[in-house]
């Protein structure tokens, strides 16, 4: 369902696919070959969210942000992440169930683990690899290697396909292409 609200509509870029099944409200942006799966939720009711190119939001993520937000290029949120962060820059893989907590900065080619939770205001520096509860960069204690960045890219481009095929097969919201945008 993608939805105006307070005078605000969402912005679609054509080649994106976004669920029947996903909730997009408000000032979102969806860029250029992403994709939003059934059971998410971007919600940008009071702030301004905006997806780069080939970002894929799994099934049943929750983004939602306490300001303006930006995903940049090639990310990737697995399967029920919930995610406040202000900014997570590109080629960077949220693993599935991970909580990112308010005004966080995730730096570029960065991995968050699966099931690992990030506090309010941390900036996590590029390449790193996160695991469990971060309160500060401090805690973060490795670094991405070129498996790890290979990883971040075939996931990518892996759902960026499958959006597409879905597409085809007529499964995003049928509202999609009047929230279109192609300048996006």
């Amino acid at each position: 369902m993608i939805r105006s609200f307070g005078g605000k509509s969402p912005r679609i870029h054509p080649t994106a696919f976004v669920s029947e099944a996903a909730y997009v409200v408000g000032d979102v942006e969806v860029g250029e070959g992403s994709s939003v799966w059934p059971g998410t939720i971007i919600r940008g009711n009071v702030h301004k969210i905006r997806l780069g190119k080939y970002v894929d939001l799994q099934d049943n993520c929750v983004v939602h942000t306490d300001s303006d937000a930006t995903y940049g290029d090639y990310v990737t949120l697995g399967h029920h992440v919930i995610c406040h962060a202000k900014t997570v820059e590109e080629h960077c893989l949220i693993g599935n169930g991970a909580v990112i907590n308010g005004e966080v900065i995730i730096g570029h080619h960065s991995i968050v683990a699966s099931g690992s939770i990030i506090l309010e205001r941390v900036e996590i520096p590029p390449y790193s690899f996160v695991t469990g509860l971060v309160r500060a960069a401090q805690d973060v204690q490795r670094k991405v290697n070129d498996r790890h960045l290979q990883m971040i890219k075939g996931t990518a481009e892996g759902y960026y396909r499958n959006g597409q095929q879905f597409k085809e097969a007529g499964l995003q919201d049928p509202d999609q292409g009047k929230f279109t945008d192609p300048t996006v």
